[in-house]
């Protein structure tokens, strides 16, 4: 296996200073010798398969893992080294598997209207009790402003809202509000098409003049 590591990375690194250390102890040193030195070793007999068979997504699990250790130098350092190679295509041994990753990619990230209207469905459309466990009154994703220990996450909101501009709140809701209104006077909310969603605003249009629709989202407009 080692052979085969010292045949891949001399192909791939042409550039750089990088040490490798095999996990069976052999060491091999990689590049032109520029730059930032940086070593790296294998921990495992498994990990170092796991790399060579998928470089790409493998590498950085390792690392995570503990399956790679950077000896010298950092993880940045190591990363500037793999990422500055300059690589047109990838080499004929890697061709099959980065074609059928390529067209898996591409079936996988195909999303037409119908199939991103479920996406979306399936990602934000839970019960509202579970976002009143960790949500204020308003449903607002963003930080709150805390001016004591002891306040609510609500009062928190509110402080917020006093001085507030304009509030990207999440891609589910949008609050904004003017830094001269009060609390909820003269903003507005938009949230992202939902059946939970819309029936919140639903609830909560006692307090809007107008609900809207516009490209699919609901807008509240509060006085």
């Amino acid at each position: 296996m080692d052979r085969v590591l010292r045949l891949i990375f001399a192909r791939l690194i042409g550039a750089g200073n990088l040490r490798v250390t095999t996990a069976g102890g052999s060491t091999f040193i990689f590049g032109d010798g520029t730059g930032t030195p940086a070593a790296i070793r294998f921990t495992t007999r498994a990990a170092q398969r796991r790399v060579l068979l998928d470089p790409a997504l493998k590498f950085g699990e390792a690392y995570m893992d503990g399956g790679v250790v950077v000896e010298a130098g950092s993880i940045a350092d190591v990363l500037a080294i793999l990422l500055s190679q300059r690589c047109e295509s990838p080499p004929g041994w890697a061709r099959l598997r980065w074609l059928i990753r390529y067209l898996q990619r591409r079936i996988e990230q195909f999303n037409p209207r119908r199939r991103a209207r479920r996406n979306a469905a399936h990602h934000y459309d839970l019960d509202d009790r579970l976002y009143a466990l960790f949500l204020d009154a308003d449903r607002q994703y963003s930080c709150a402003y805390f001016e004591s220990p002891q306040q609510s996450l609500d009062d928190a909101q509110l402080a917020k809202k006093r001085g507030a501009g304009l509030l990207s709140i999440s891609p589910t809701y949008v609050v904004r509000a003017s830094p001269a209104s009060r609390y909820r006077s003269d903003s507005s909310l938009s949230h992202e098409e939902g059946r939970p969603k819309r029936a919140w605003a639903t609830r909560s249009s006692s307090a809007c003049r107008t609900i809207a629709t516009c490209r699919g989202n609901s807008i509240a407009s509060f006085r």
